[in-house]
């Protein structure tokens, strides 16, 4: 399961969430954040469940179903989310060229 892991681990540092911050919302002990970032252990269904709504992400994004994250805009000035749209735009162009 080191997909989950990877994935998680991203997603956490997206949020700017250190494994201390993660694990005190979730309820648990950072060595259990660092053993499911490490592929070392996997949560049970429930536990995955709270670190989908912790951090605002689909169970298929953490377990590589799906690649595919929403991104909420919102906080963003009008200026900001086109600027950030653009720039996933950019990367959209530059994997098409490099395939």
């Amino acid at each position: 399961m080191e997909l989950f892991g990877d994935k998680l681990k991203a997603v956490r540092k997206a949020k700017k969430m250190t494994q201390a911050d993660f694990a005190k919302e979730l309820k648990v002990s950072s060595s259990v954040i660092a053993a499911y970032e490490q592929g070392k252990n996997f949560p049970s269904v429930s536990v995955l469940i709270e670190i989908c709504k912790i951090l605002g992400v689909s169970s298929d994004y953490l377990l590589g179903i799906s690649d595919e994250i929403s991104i909420k805009l919102s906080g963003l000035s009008d200026e900001e989310a086109q600027a950030f749209l653009q720039l996933i735009g950019l990367f959209e162009e530059n994997r098409k060229i490099n395939k």
